[in-house]
């Protein structure tokens, strides 16, 4: 039976940016299978669950094809199968949909804002109340 190290599959697949990134987590205690934390060197095989604990969510991948370099994104679907649970997965989608954007938007050409904008923009802030939204 063929395997393969579980940071490589997980790099491979698209669940991580970087192998390096895939390494990190696995160190880290965030993949798993089964409820064991798991080294970037294990070997995984199909059929085998991978669990990954990703900005707070958990994600559960069953492996169906093992690869070990990276491909687009329609190839690397068909090599695993999520099987996260449906309250983990509508706990993400609604996380995601109610994601607000981080910076704000200025008129294009209009350049960095002055000190004195700087300080109207945080006022504007303040007297805003962030908790109702």
């Amino acid at each position: 039976m063929q395997k393969i190290r579980v940071d490589k599959w997980l790099w491979s697949i698209r669940i991580f940016k970087s192998r390096t990134l895939a390494t990190d987590a696995c160190k880290g205690g965030k993949v798993k299978i089964g409820n064991t934390g798991i080294k970037p060197s294990y070997l995984i095989g199909i059929g085998d669950v991978v669990a990954v604990k990703k900005d707070g969510f958990t994600f559960e991948f069953r492996v169906i094809q093992l690869i070990e370099k990276r491909v687009g994104a329609p190839i690397a679907i068909t090599c695993y199968e999520d099987v996260t649970s449906a309250e983990e997965k509508s706990k993400y989608e609604a996380w995601f949909l109610n994601a607000t954007p981080s910076t704000e938007k200025r008129e294009r050409g209009s350049g960095r804002p002055t000190k004195k904008d700087r300080r109207e923009i945080d006022q504007v802030k303040e007297a805003y109340d962030w908790d109702e939204i």
